[in-house]
Order: C-alpha cells, then structure tokens, then sequence
C-alpha cells in the first residue's frame, strides 16, 4: 500500500473509532434522565473546592498549575484534589493542595467493573462521603468525564464547573465550550472564576522531590558503580500502548551514540511490566548502562530525573516529570497529539520530534488487531533527529 492510500485508510479508521456507540447513546439518554433528578444542595463551606481528576501521572501533573493559580490569587481557598489512589503520591508534596483524596475510578482502575450497576453504585456512595466533608465548588478538569460530573451532582456540590460534552453538560452548573488547545491551558480555563484571566508565561510545570529521594537515587547509583559527579541520559522507552513506542535497536543506537558524545552513563527506567523492552535494548547495545526498571517510585524517579541532562523517551507521564524538575526533554509522539499534550515549557529545551504522515495524530491508541506496520508514525521517527534533537536541548541548557 502506498503512502497516500494508508493515509486515507488510516484517516478512514480514525474517524469510525472515534464514532460514539449505540450503547453509549444509550448511557446518553439515561445520563440526561438522571440529571433531571432533585438533588438537595449541600450546606456546604463556599470557599472549600474540589477537583476531581482521574488521569494518572501526566495529565495530573498537567493539572497542577492551574491549581497554583487559584491559590496564588485567592491564598484562603481550601483547595481539595480527588484522584486514583495511582496518583495521589504526584500530588502530596504540593503546598497550594490542604487534602488529596482518593478514589477508583471505575474506567482508569485496573479492576474491572463488578457489573453494569457498580460505577453508579460506587458514585452514590462516594458521593454521601463527599457531601459529609462540604464543598462550595467542584471543577471537572477531564473534559470527557462524565462521571466526576455525576458524582459532584449527586454529592449536591453548589457550583459545578467542566466543558460542554454531551455526556458531561447535564450534570453542570457552569459548561463552557471546549477548545482544542494544550491541556494546561484547558486546566486555566476552568479555573478563571477565581483567578481571571492568567498570564500563562508566569505559570511553570514544578514538582519537588524531597531530600531524602535524592538520597536513596544516589545510593542506588553507588550501588552500581556510578558517582555523584557522574553525569547521567535517562530513558523512559516504554508507554502504555504499542503504538507510542519506538523500536529496541533504535534506542539502543541512540543510547550508544549520546553516551559517547555526552561522557555519560545512559539510566533506563520504566515500570516492571517495560523490563522485556530495556532488556531488548540493552543487549542490543555497544556501551554498559545502568537499569532502574521498577526500582523508583514518582518522588524517587523526579530525583533521579533532577540529575539528568537530559531524559528521552515517548509520549508518557514520566517525559512530563522530566520537565517539572526543570531537565530538558526529547519527546515522541506518534497518535497523540502534541498540541494538546505536548511539554509544557520553552520548546528550546523541551523538543518534540513527530511524523509528516498525514493521517496524524489520530488520537487513537488502541489499533487492536490491526497490523503495525499500517502505523508507521513512530517508525518514522529516525535515529539522527533524535540524537540532534538531544544534543540540541543539552547545549541550549548549557548557554
């Protein structure tokens, strides 16, 4: 197939997946039946806000500098954030935030659901918890998420904010209309009721990795023969689908090339599951590195990510870590879209390399079934753009 036929294929198949089902039709209707419901509004504290997101490590972290925001220009509003018990750990350091609750969000858990009645019976109960501490307001930062909306209606929260989605508007006080643009600044949106209108230049990506996590970084380095002085390239190869990785012997070639040209040890991490995929390049590679697969939590690999110059690897949350401890990054990205999800940050130090496919980015990241080679955005990708890409953003940051 040529190049132009696999666009229009491609395009072709984007558009039907992104269709809505029958059945969510369905959950439409019923969604817009329950919205219409009595619901007695809560006696709640007015200053009190709860924000409900259930992404897991880039996205939430994506989230917080609208959350900085608000305490920035209103420092007396208490500020609570409900996440999957995946996330809570991104959010504990944070000064601006009083409380993170947790909570498995039926779709982002790993657990399925029990049956059919089970993520409505999970939002009533949560949401009795919910009207027994009071809120004033909550803001429904995934635009999609119809559920954090339901659960803020049935928890008679006052002041419901979110984006204008079908499924998402009926459970709403305040639906404003959505813009395709970067998440962060979707994130500033929604919070303009108390903060105004934001100059985005002055808000940054930041997390804070405690002392001791730089501490047990640097004895796990030790451990493996690499001092303090030792200047690192870390590399987070994996992502959570097949579609956003870059093959083995490239990573493997670009680790070999940057470790020679930086004087640098190459540190590959990921979680257990991605321990296959370092293991396959680092066979493949010339020069020793140093593996830390599943040896890090969120705090510890923000430490490790500190000490980087620079942290490579495809679309995932670890690369938006990488820019929150202010290291420059090489990004990526093959279905997603930059635009929306791309670094947050000076694109000097923060590079994204994508393909010229036309079909891209389809915002699909599951073609179950489909052959890959039918997907050829990361394969497209070459070797030498990500290596001067690299040594672009280390010299940038050296200047």
């Amino acid at each position: 197939m040529d190049r132009e036929a696999l666009v229009n294929r491609n395009r072709g198949m984007a558009e039907a997946f992104h269709q809505t089902p029958y059945k969510h039709h369905l959950r439409r209707l019923m969604l817009q039946t329950v919205s219409l419901l009595p619901i007695n509004r809560q006696k709640s504290k007015s200053d009190r806000v709860l924000i409900i997101r259930p992404d897991h490590l880039g996205d939430v972290l994506l989230t917080t500098p609208a959350i900085q925001a608000i305490k920035q220009t209103n420092p007396y509003t208490e500020i609570h954030v409900l996440v999957g018990p995946w996330s809570a750990s991104v959010l504990i350091n944070y000064p601006e935030i009083d409380r993170v609750l947790t909570l498995p969000f039926p779709g982002f858990s790993r657990n399925s659901n029990e049956n059919i009645r089970s993520p409505y019976q999970l939002a009533y109960q949560s949401a009795r918890h919910l009207r027994s501490i009071g809120y004033g307001s909550a803001i429904i930062m995934r635009p999609d998420h119809w559920w954090g909306a339901l659960l803020a209606f049935l928890a008679g929260i006052p002041i419901r904010i979110g984006y204008d989605l079908p499924d998402v508007a009926p459970f709403l006080t305040h639906a404003l209309p959505h813009d395709h643009q970067h998440v962060v600044r979707q994130n500033l949106k929604l919070v303009e009721n108390w903060t105004g209108k934001i100059d985005e230049k002055q808000l940054r990506l930041n997390f804070y990795p405690a002392p001791a996590d730089a501490t047990y970084i640097n004895s796990l380095l030790q451990k493996q023969g690499i001092d303090e002085k030792q200047s690192l390239i870390c590399i987070h190869p994996g992502s959570g689908t097949w579609v956003k990785r870059w093959e083995a012997s490239r990573w493997a070639s670009v680790a070999d090339t940057l470790s020679e040209q930086l004087n640098s040890t190459v540190v590959f991490t990921g979680g257990d599951h991605e321990m296959p995929l370092v293991n396959e390049i680092t066979e493949l590679m010339k020069t020793e590195a140093c593996v830390m697969v599943g040896d890090t939590q969120v705090d510890q690999l923000g430490a490790l990510f500190q000490r980087a110059q620079v942290v490579l690897g495809p679309d995932s949350g670890p690369l938006h870590l990488a820019v929150a401890v202010n290291t420059p990054t090489v990004t990526l990205f093959g279905p997603a879209d930059p635009v929306e999800f791309g670094p947050w940050g000076d694109r000097a130090r923060h590079m994204v390399l994508t393909s010229d496919i036309g079909c891209r980015p389809c915002r699909v990241l599951d073609w179950a079934g489909d052959n890959p080679e039918n997907h050829p955005c990361m394969r497209d990708i070459s070797v030498g753009s990500v290596l001067e890409a690299a040594r672009r953003v280390v010299q940038f940051n050296q200047e």
